[in-house]
């Protein structure tokens, strides 16, 4: 479980990429000490776990299913990635609950300036959207980001300074995908509220008679 809170960035120096998946070098010197293999930690805003640890970079691997649902498979040698370390229940909750697992990606469609902020408009699946609410939380290549906008084929983040610098987002261009992640306790409100409904005997018969009428 992460918080959303980005610690460092990281530097990915290769891509060994198979039929059966891809395993990144990752230079994170910040990040090792910190590290045991088989810990979990997130890249991007993607839970992956640590395989080998060397002087100054990890290496992770990479399944198909991950690689085809976040930007991890167009990865290349020299990108940025946000990276942050699995929670403790001892430390501040400073974002909001992620969970590493990666709904879609989106493509960011404009980038403004306004005051000491930028306006990020990203546009999303209807898979993200249908979880997004004005001022409620998503998690934008492992960010946790406050929704400032939101509209039926996309959402803006406003960002400021701290999260400009310390993140990858500050070498972000028009165009570029990332890696998105609903907010979980949406997700868990609909299914509960779709079992209660699909078993109401109440609703059953209000759908019955609609269908007779």
């Amino acid at each position: 479980m992460f918080t959303g809170i980005i610690q460092t960035t990281g530097s990915l120096q290769e891509k060994q990429q198979t039929a059966d998946g891809a395993t990144l070098r990752i230079q994170a010197p910040e990040v090792i000490p910190e590290l045991r293999p088989g810990d979990s930690i997130s890249v991007d805003g993607v839970c992956l776990t640590v395989k080998q640890l060397l002087a100054d970079c990890l290496l992770v691997e990479a399944s198909l299913e991950t690689l085809r649902r976040s930007n991890l498979g167009d990865a290349e040698a020299g990108w940025s990635v946000n990276l942050e370390l699995p929670v403790r229940p001892t430390e501040f909750l400073g974002g909001h609950l992620v969970q590493g697992h990666v709904d879609a990606t989106g493509t960011v469609r404009r980038i403004r300036e306004e005051g000491n902020s930028w306006i990020f408009s990203i546009e999303a699946p209807e898979q993200v959207l249908r979880y997004c609410v004005l001022k409620g939380s998503i998690a934008v290549n492992g960010i946790s980001l406050t929704i400032s906008g939101l509209s039926s084929t996309a959402f803006e983040v406003t960002i400021i300074p701290h999260t400009y610098e310390v993140t990858n987002l500050s070498r972000m261009v028009e165009g570029a995908r990332v890696n998105l992640e609903s907010d979980v306790i949406s997700k868990y409100v609909e299914n509960h509220l779709r079992w209660f409904i699909d078993r109401d005997p109440a609703v059953q018969g209000t759908r019955r008679l609609g269908n007779q009428s």
